[in-house]
């Protein structure tokens, strides 16, 4: 399989376009999550880090 390198170049400028909606909008509402994050237990926060790797997998097959 080879690596498109313009597909990976633009998945990762529309993830920094998406990462820089909620801060745009609402920065009281991203600060406020990001605290939350912050108070997470290590534990839960692993099991988030899985179950995001998970959806944008699923979501990555789908699309392909």
């Amino acid at each position: 399989m080879a690596v498109a390198w313009v597909d990976l170049a633009t998945g990762l400028a529309l993830a920094t376009v998406l990462e820089g909606l909620l801060p745009f909008w609402s920065p009281r509402r991203f600060r406020e999550g990001l605290l939350a994050v912050a108070a997470m237990s290590d534990s839960a926060l692993r099991w988030l880090g899985l179950a995001c790797l998970l959806a944008g997998l699923l979501t990555l097959y789908w699309a392909r």
